[in-house]
């Protein structure tokens, strides 16, 4: 799995810059679909939104995945996957928006981007807050299990 999750981070030239841009455009693309979209505007009204929310999307995980994979393995990487899936049901389950999952996703969005670090970074896979020492098994990581956080 080195190839996934390697010794060091990947370094990414302008990575915090690239990060605040890349979020930015998706708040804009967020905001203008589920406005457009849950207030019944024509596909021509939200379609541009959809492409940059999803495109600005797709470009932060490829990012998080090239820097760091473990990313895959904490609640922070495993919530955006989980936000896909709703955001992809609402497509095929329901022929009218529903608001309950757009307030959900971004509530979700708000939560996991502001938690502490041992949130952020638990995993359910494994039961403990992972991070790269953990995951490395370096003997200096401090692991804390579930009950600690």
């Amino acid at each position: 799995m080195s190839w996934l999750i390697p010794q060091q981070k990947r370094h990414l030239p302008g990575k915090r810059w690239i990060s605040i841009m890349l979020r930015s455009l998706h708040l804009v693309g967020i905001a203008g679909l589920a406005g457009a979209y849950l207030f019944h505007q024509p596909q021509a009204a939200w379609f541009p939104y959809l492409l940059l929310a999803v495109g600005s999307g797709v470009l932060m995980v490829a990012k998080e995945l090239y820097v760091d994979s473990i990313w895959l393995y904490q609640l922070r990487g495993q919530l955006i996957l989980f936000k896909l899936l709703l955001l992809s049901a609402a497509i095929y389950w329901f022929t009218q928006p529903k608001a309950w999952i757009y307030i959900v996703v971004i509530l979700i969005s708000g939560v996991i981007s502001h938690a502490p670090g041992k949130v952020r970074y638990y995993s359910i896979i494994y039961g403990k807050t992972l991070t790269r020492e953990v995951w490395l098994g370096r003997s200096d990581a401090k692991i804390r299990d579930c009950g600690d956080n």
